[in-house]
């Protein structure tokens, strides 16, 4: 059984980096590697430059002190000589990384398209149960933060913490091999406490740092859903309810941003105590050397410059280690996202379902979205090929349902949907929906034009063609009749349009996509009632020759049937045509009878 609670568990550190490293070298894409490659030994060029500037800057002091072997030679030639090396090779360090970043910023790019690509079409895949459990704001805020988490990874562990541990291994040989063990040995300790020191801190601030992501997405959550519902919170007055739940949010955050802050500034105290204290112990040391004639002031002037080198790379480490921790914990969530399985899937080579005659079938289907509430009890019914077949019934009565059985956005409990004789959970999902239409209850609009969202409804159509679908669902009038015409935008979920403008659209597009099989819930609900005539004589033409499932709550519409099934508590209790239902003196007479009289008292 399929658990329809959202399980999105982050991935571990390892998981994580294991997920990224497959962009970072894919196989049977070698201009990648080759990039990479690339990058990798322009990074190594670049520090060998880097660590050989500071021997090249202690000559040229040796040489102005007069402390060079050949002084007299070397003192014109070396102190400008040497300067201008030292010049050079601190200019061709920058231009090697600088190259190196030029050369990995493709392969940056790339990955980072194809991970959010690959996020945003995993996130179609998954059924509509984890979209009506999901809060869209948290679900935007993880993406976003785990695809900007996936670009500071590639750009900084591959091109920082390498070349970091390139840099502190080669100035600890440099060391061991011209100053000695002692040197080398202190360098070692400080950096080895150091990193020690930054991770376990680091640690420490990760638990912190998620609660304030927590937080942070939680009062995203409540802002994006405060906004979606702007009319519902000035109907209701809501307005200070809805800026305290916001701001009791944000409170929150403020709580753990502060922790945050507090436990950076330990964390820097700790890391500026560590490195002062290495430097200060290896200065000490050259200068007793140079008391002593062990060493020259050019050798002073190069430890002090080598250790400033590592010093840099350390602090940045520091940051480096941090962001990268944060961009796991962030990646992490994504890539929890990511392993969240699918509850609807195609078999494996299933093949696209066929449409020849448009006949639906269903056989004792049962269904629940929860073992503990059944919503159908073994439904059976059969909408020939051409003929329109309505639904009716209270509400809670599975009719929505069987709409959402039929598009496949859930597999069946038991028994068969079947389509021309083939069962759905053999067919694929994609062209199931290429042959249903639907015009649901509540018409949800893209913001964007009208033009754009009535040619949603087929890919490719001509501008004739969207004309044609507007005409046909009595819209195109009122469109022509605006300032921008089809190229009005129509605001968040169509918020600029009346109820009865967005079902029009709503059917314009359907009717665009011109399928075979129909699902029509409740699709004029929302319209005066010379228009649901109009429209409803649109609905049947197009219907002709098609075979069409209509969801009603007002009986009137659906007379002309040529089948109605009353459904109560998720099954079938009556079946037949509109006189034969009237003539039997049952429930659905009776549902006829009480809306009759309604609509007399209205007109009254």
């Amino acid at each position: 059984m399929f658990d329809p609670t959202p399980k999105d568990a982050p991935a571990s550190g390892f998981q994580t980096m294991a997920r990224v490293i497959p962009y970072l070298w894919p196989p049977g894409q070698g201009w990648v590697k080759r990039r990479v490659v690339a990058s990798l030994l322009l990074l190594v060029m670049a520090k060998v430059i880097s660590v050989t500037t500071p021997a090249i800057y202690k000559q040229a002091v040796d040489a102005l002190a007069g402390d060079a072997p050949d002084a007299a030679t070397l003192l014109g030639l070396a102190a400008v000589g040497l300067t201008v090396a030292y010049g050079m090779a601190r200019l061709l360090t920058v231009a090697f990384n600088e190259a190196r970043d030029a050369v990995f910023v493709r392969v940056g790019q790339r990955a980072l398209r194809q991970l959010a690509l690959e996020t945003f079409t995993h996130i179609h895949r998954l059924s509509l149960r984890y979209h009506i459990t999901r809060k869209t704001g948290g679900l935007s805020r993880i993406i976003e933060r785990g695809v900007k988490g996936v670009d500071f990874l590639l750009r900084f562990m591959l091109l920082s913490i390498g070349p970091l541990i390139l840099e502190l291994t080669m100035v600890s040989v440099i060391f061991a091999v011209v100053f000695g063990w002692q040197y080398a040995a202190v360098v070692v300790i400080v950096i080895t406490i150091y990193v020690a020191f930054t991770f376990k801190v680091t640690e420490w601030r990760v638990a912190i740092r998620r609660e304030m992501n927590a937080q942070d997405t939680d009062a995203n959550q409540k802002a994006i859903d405060s906004l979606l519902n702007y009319e519902t919170v000035k109907y209701f007055n809501a307005e200070g309810m809805e800026a305290a739940r916001y701001d009791n949010a944000m409170r929150q955050y403020e709580v753990a941003a502060v922790k945050t802050g507090l436990s950076l500034a330990f964390l820097n105290l700790g890391q500026a105590f560590l490195i002062t204290t290495g430097l200060v112990i290896v200065m000490v040391m050259a200068a007793r050397g140079v008391q002593a004639g062990d060493l020259t002031v050019g050798d002073f002037v190069m430890v002090n410059a080598y250790m400033i080198q590592i010093t840099m790379p350390l602090n940045f480490l520091g940051t480096v280690y941090r962001e990268i921790r944060q961009a796991l914990v962030d990646m992490g969530e994504m890539f929890g996202l990511l392993g969240q399985p699918a509850e609807v899937v195609d078999k494996p080579a299933a093949p696209d379902l066929a449409v020849t005659q448009g006949e639906v079938t269903f056989d004792n289907v049962r269904f629940d979205y929860d073992p503990t509430r059944p919503i159908l009890k073994g439904v059976s019914f059969t909408v020939a090929p051409g003929q329109r077949v309505a639904l009716v019934g209270p509400s809670g009565s599975g009719k929505s349902t069987i709409g959402r059985l039929l598009f496949r956005f859930y597999d069946v409990t038991s028994g068969a949907i079947r389509i021309d004789g083939q069962d759905l959970r053999d067919v694929t999902q994609t062209s199931i929906h290429g042959h249903i239409g639907v015009v649901p209850q509540d018409t949800v609009l893209f913001n964007d034009t009208v033009y754009y969202n009535i040619a949603y409804g087929r890919a490719g159509a001509t501008r004739d063609d969207v004309e044609a679908a507007a005409k046909a669902a009595r819209i195109h009038d009122f469109i022509i009749s605006l300032p921008e015409g089809y190229e009005t935008t129509v605001g968040e979920r169509g918020l600029k349009l009346s109820g009865g403008e967005k079902q029009r659209v709503g059917i314009a597009r359907t009717l665009l996509k011109n399928p075979p099989i129909l699902i029509l819930d409740e699709a004029t609900s929302a319209l005066d009632t010379q228009t649901e005539r109009d429209i409803q004589d649109s609905l049947l033409l197009m219907g002709q020759g098609r075979s069409v499932i209509t969801i009603a709550h007002r009986l009137s519409t659906i007379a002309d049937a040529d089948q109605i099934i009353v459904l109560e508590a998720g099954e079938i209790v009556e079946q037949g045509t509109h006189e034969v239902l009237l003539g039997n003196g049952g429930r659905y007479a009776a549902m006829w009878a009480r809306q009759s009289a309604e609509e007399e008292d209205e007109a009254a």
